[in-house]
């Protein structure tokens, strides 16, 4: 084997992955998000969810895609991992309909009609029709169409430029000793592995495979170990979509491993045992294309049905494996809470209601305050947990915002319609305290990272500042969680404090950075601050008014500040004089 054909190998593999890629694209374009919506409302059921992961699978040509999507349904919420590994079970199932497309990249004719039949014409005839349609037709659905013919054209030429490359080596005594080696179980198994955690793709290393057994040296017993590794192999793209995830999130992504493990484990025991009593002739046999692509369906189906029934066992399994953190626990606690069964008894309803927003408004208050430390105090521990938490205090708002509109939706008393409108109007405030919690995380980041420092004035006013949220933060909490309207009269005249104290500190930088004492860098991380804090008394005030509004049985944020404001009232002007000597710079 020369230069010329390793170069043609190498093209070969480059146009084989493009074309499967160009294809599976093409593919989920024309179906949209039909797939996604298909998955996670029909896998009611261990069969469905088997059946539609394979479909799936078929139709976008890859397992990985289609468990890296229940990975997010279940990281979501929206799916049961159990669900999900029955979906993944028969992605593993359908990722082998590549392996019979491939095959036909093999059907060659000697003339006539046969001849019409063969790989090239196929592919030309595929490969027109693709171009036409992508560069000449107005709809979007057709254009998608005429990529995945493209997508099917170049996987075609892709499998022909590899097995041409491939050929002379069944004359080369390394290569027939190599393959040799593979007929090792454990060797041939570690290899197809390797070799796939390196390409990501099951289906491209199956197809590589079936090129090399043009060469007519790879035999059963080689072919069938690095079939089974392969299939461990292609776990990785899958791990590698669980970094970050929530707790069933990553025992989802381990799923696909553990089964493909549990899979290849029972395949190889039950094959080899067999086969030391049995002696089956057929392991010598020289294997094709259509041979790998069978062996690889018939395996796959074999371990699917088989491992099915024991989804319990392996989600205990991973549930032993995989432990969720006490954070975790505490949220999943506040959210079973939320039955809906209680919804038929309203009373009880909103007191759990009430008991889960309390949860997440401290879970919001202690994530802003984590936000805090980390600009003088910097840890990437703690940047983590902020993170983490400000993903958590985003599903509350979902699990909390869903059940209260059903709530909204029955015979409430006017006690308790007032207790689910309030409950409705300060959610997405909690939520955006913790949104700039991160923000706040994201600029202490920068201010380490690039070891920026306040001048020593700028430190001064940022401190001020700091204390002045601190109290308005403490205020609106405590004023909601201990249901204390006084407390929440007295957040407008600090939340308009700091308004004014946000303009100065705005106003003294910009003096410091024309006298030249601060950089422009330092600016941007200066405002930045500036700006989320402002923000976060924005919200602060918001949950303060919607208190007090809805215990006057009306909602007119805007006519209460007005009054508030311009009538002074409740002892607005007494206590904006307090918090202005209190926090001044």
């Amino acid at each position: 084997m020369n230069i010329s054909n390793i170069i043609t190998l190498f093209g070969g593999v480059a146009l084989f992955l493009f074309g499967m890629s160009l294809m599976g694209e093409g593919l989920k374009k024309v179906a949209g998000s039909k797939l996604e919506l298909v998955l996670y409302k029909l896998s009611s059921t261990q069969l469905k969810g088997m059946l539609l992961g394979a479909g799936v699978t078929a139709i976008i040509q890859s397992s990985s895609a289609t468990s890296v999507m229940v990975v997010g349904f279940v990281n979501s919420g929206v799916m049961k991992v159990r669900q999900a590994m029955a979906v993944i079970m028969g992605a593993i199932v359908g990722t082998s309909i590549t392996g019979w497309i491939i095959c036909l990249s093999y059907m060659e004719g000697s003339g006539g009609l046969v001849s019409l039949l063969s790989t090239s014409t196929i592919s030309a005839v595929v490969a027109v029709i693709g171009i036409v349609l992508r560069m000449f037709s107005k709809k979007q659905t057709r254009r998608h169409v005429g990529d995945i013919l493209l997508g099917f054209a170049v996987l075609m030429f892709g499998m022909q430029a590899m097995s041409g490359a491939v050929a002379p080596l069944k004359d080369s005594p390394g290569f027939v000793r190599l393959m040799t080696a593979f007929s090792n179980p454990v060797l041939g198994i570690l290899a197809g592995a390797a070799f796939t955690a390196v390409l990501q793709s099951a289906s491209a290393s199956v197809g590589i495979l079936q090129a090399l057994s043009v060469t007519g040296v790879i035999a059963f017993r080689e072919a069938f170990p690095l079939l089974l590794g392969i299939g461990i192999g292609a776990a990785v793209p899958v791990l590698l979509s669980a970094l970050g995830a929530r707790t069933n999130g990553r025992r989802t992504a381990y799923a696909y491993l553990v089964l493909q493990l549990l899979g290849a484990a029972f395949a190889a025991a039950v094959f080899y045992l067999s086969d030391a009593v049995l002696h089956y002739g057929f392991t010598d046999m020289i294997m094709s294309p259509v041979s790998i692509a069978l062996v690889n369906t018939v395996f796959r189906v074999t371990c699917a049905v088989f491992l099915l029934p024991f989804t319990g066992a392996i989600e205990r399994l991973l549930d032993a494996l995989i432990r969720e953190s006490s954070r975790e626990r505490e949220a999943n606690a506040d959210f079973d809470r939320l039955d809906e069964r209680f919804l038929k008894h309203p009373a009880l309803a909103v007191e759990q209601s009430r008991m889960t927003i309390y949860a997440m408004a401290r879970k919001a208050r202690e994530n802003i305050g984590d936000a805090m430390v980390l600009l003088y105090d910097y840890s990437d521990e703690l940047a983590k947990k902020v993170e983490q938490d400000e993903d958590l205090v985003d599903r509350y708002e979902d699990k909390l915002g869903t059940y209260l509109m059903k709530l909204n939706g029955v015979e409430l008393s006017e006690e308790q319609n007032e207790r689910v409108s309030e409950y409705l109007h300060t959610l997405s405030d909690f939520e955006r305290i913790s949104d700039h919690a991160m923000n706040i995380r994201q600029t202490a980041q920068e201010k380490h990272d690039k070891k920026i420092s306040f001048s020593e004035r700028g430190e001064q006013e940022m401190d001020v500042l700091l204390c002045a949220v601190n109290e308005i933060l403490a205020l609106a909490f405590t004023a909601f969680t201990d249901d204390d309207l006084e407390k929440a009269y007295m957040v407008e005249p600090l939340e308009e404090h700091i308004d004014v104290l946000c303009d100065e500190l705005k106003l003294r930088h910009v003096e410091r950075l024309q006298a030249g004492t601060c950089s422009l860098q330092i600016g941007f991380v200066f405002n930045d601050l500036i700006t989320n804090f402002e923000r976060v008394a924005d919200h602060c005030s918001n949950i303060a008014v919607a208190m007090i509004e809805l215990n006057r049985d009306e909602f007119q944020t805007h006519d209460y500040l007005i009054n508030l404001k311009e009538l002074r009232s409740h002892n607005f002007d007494a206590l904006y004089a307090q918090y202005a000597e209190k926090y001044k710079i």
